[in-house]
């Protein structure tokens, strides 16, 4: 299965995508794990992310979409792959579309993750990162409601919505329900 897994930050895609990766037998594609693995290996897509990432501005979508391409381009990712992070603009949306009809491939669903954003704020304060103030966190929500959630919109048809309050394994269940699949899946 190709899913796309989206959300304010704070829902849980992350956790989801590993165990559904894990239940379905295929790839958490995760951007930020992109870039730290590009980055840290200094390859070429790597070293022109850090420049942007040191100066504390946005990576280019096209140095994102190149990770991204090459990432699906693995052989792992073949029978399928769960997106996290990827695409939270139109732009980038349509760069995936591009990327999956050149592969003669197309998404199974996207999978939106909502919870109330005090449920959120009050998630993301408990990691404790040093980052994680409340006003960096709601600002966090305002630019994915203003840049991310337009792209449900390029999905119409495919999107899946998932409460994503209460414990992992009812928000697990509940993905899987909505994707149509039964809880023991497993395709290994």
């Amino acid at each position: 299965m190709r899913i796309l897994l989206m959300g304010p930050p704070g829902a849980g895609k992350g956790t989801q995508a590993e165990i559904l990766g894990r239940r379905l037998g295929v790839p958490h594609v995760s951007t930020g794990d992109l870039f730290r693995d590009h980055v840290g290996r200094r390859t070429p897509l790597g070293r022109e992310a850090a420049r942007f990432l040191d100066a504390g501005e946005l990576v280019p979508d096209r140095v994102t979409t190149d990770m991204v391409r090459h990432r699906l381009d693995q052989p792992d990712a073949a029978r399928g792959f769960l997106l996290d992070g990827f695409p939270r603009t139109v732009r980038q949306a349509h760069a995936l579309s591009a990327i999956l009809s050149a592969r003669g491939e197309a998404l199974d669903a996207v999978v939106e993750f909502t919870a109330p954003e005090e449920v959120l704020v009050r998630r993301l304060l408990a990691r404790g990162r040093p980052d994680d103030t409340e006003d960096v966190i709601r600002h966090r929500q305002r630019v994915h409601h203003r840049e991310t959630v337009p792209v449900l919109g390029h999905y119409a048809g495919l999107v899946r919505t998932v409460e994503a309050v209460g414990t992992v394994e009812d928000i697990t269940a509940r993905t899987l329900r909505a994707l149509g699949l039964p809880e023991g899946v497993s395709t290994r």
